[in-house]
């Protein structure tokens, strides 16, 4: 039988390691230049977008899990990379809050029961949410992005 909150946690945990070995030997240099992606993002602004990503997760987990039926908002992308100067930004200082983030959201599902993998909410635009599918979208998020980056670092090397 599956556990899905078991294997969504160990997905969310993966992503760090991931992250870390994909960006070892990344100068500031060639994370600033390699872009790519929809938004035509440099490596340091998509750890930014990761990281504050990671932040919103804890807040919709908490609210998820403490309120009932919460609405949960969604936020403007592009308007953080902005206002967050994400270009002006470290890779390494945001790896290293990410990873700070995760561990902290890790920890939050991981106390959860069954019950409130299920707890319901509604995002403003896409409809109902639970912990369990809002995780599941993390993970996605995390591989879209992870994905993204290996391929405008082999794209900036080749």
């Amino acid at each position: 039988m599956y556990d899905s909150p078991r294997e969504l946690i160990e997905a969310l945990a993966a992503t760090p390691d991931i992250l870390q070995t994909l960006l070892q030997n990344v100068t500031h240099d060639q994370a600033l230049r390699a872009r790519g992606g929809d938004e035509n993002w440099s490596i340091v602004e998509v750890m930014c977008h990761l990281r504050d990503a990671e932040e919103v997760a804890i807040t919709r987990v908490q609210t998820l899990r403490d309120e009932p039926q919460p609405l949960i908002s969604g936020f403007d992308q592009e308007a953080w990379a902005a206002e967050r100067n994400y270009g002006g930004d470290n890779l390494q200082s945001a790896l290293n809050a990410f990873v700070e983030l995760r561990n902290q959201h890790i920890g939050m599902l991981a106390v959860l029961s069954p019950a409130q993998w299920e707890r319901i909410g509604h995002h403003q635009q896409h409809g109902p949410v639970t912990i369990s599918n809002h995780t599941l979208h993390i993970v996605w998020h995390d591989l879209v992005h992870v994905a993204q980056m290996g391929r405008q670092l082999r794209n900036y090397n080749s």
